[in-house]
């Protein structure tokens, strides 16, 4: 590949080695012993997706434990008021999303070194740029991982307006890197949100692949390759 420039995604790409963040929670649901079932808790899921994304809890400065704080406590208090567990007094609700947050968080750690030290050995070389859906704070975020000298820009969807799967977002992160985006790979964990907007563009692509949301099977020759851990990425640069 005539690669010259690199476009990263953040969550699911970067944080958990290509495994989608429900599943990562829900690891943290079965940590913590709580007894739900997990077509619930995916519904739990979305509708704790969809209220930060139209409410402004998440600030500039919330550290990324802070996000998962916010994410588990709007969860959890779903699934207590729809009787899917035991109601949990207000305390209680605050107290275990928590000791969640700082878990799941944990879990993080041994990846974000692990990108960190692949994504340095990549900006010797290529111009990185990352396109991520969040929630406004992710330069906080790349700070605290040592990840926010990596990037020549950051295209943040809460910050330009227009969302993942979207290819204008993709479309800015190629201007970004000042590349034909002929000359552009994206790297992301998702195959709808970022491999097929990305290779509309043009981009080539390479799909850090865990475990997904879908069960649908997915057409893998619309993509340049299929990795499973990021420094694996160096096998398609050579």
């Amino acid at each position: 590949m005539a690669i010259k420039g690199i476009l990263f995604d953040f969550g699911g790409t970067l944080d958990t080695n290509g495994d989608h963040w429900s599943e990562v929670l829900w690891r943290g649901y079965q940590h913590f012993g709580i007894a739900v079932e997990k077509k619930d808790f995916r519904d739990a899921y979305v509708h704790g997706e969809r209220t930060l994304a139209t409410h402004p809890i998440v600030t500039a400065d919330f550290h990324f434990v802070d996000v998962l704080r916010a994410k588990l406590r709007i969860q959890l208090e779903w699934l207590s008021g729809h009787g899917f567990l035991p109601a949990l007094a207000t305390d209680n609700v605050e107290t275990l999303a928590d000791d969640m947050a700082r878990y799941v968080d944990s879990l993080t750690h041994e990846t974000l070194a692990h990108s960190r030290e692949v994504l340095s050995r990549l900006k010797a070389t290529y111009p990185l740029v990352l396109v991520s859906n969040f929630y406004g704070n992710i330069q906080t975020v790349l700070k605290d991982a040592g990840l926010d000298s990596c990037f020549r820009q950051v295209i943040e969807s809460a910050v330009v307006g227009v969302r993942k799967p979207n290819p204008a977002i993709f479309a800015l992160g190629v201007c970004a890197l000042d590349l034909p985006a002929s000359e552009v790979l994206v790297v992301g964990d998702s195959y709808t949100k970022d491999i097929l907007p990305a290779r509309s563009l043009g981009c080539h692509t390479l799909w850090i692949k865990g475990l997904q949301w879908e069960d649908t099977p997915f057409d893998e020759t619309l993509t340049d390759g299929v990795i499973t851990r990021l420094d694996h990425i160096f096998d398609y640069l050579k």
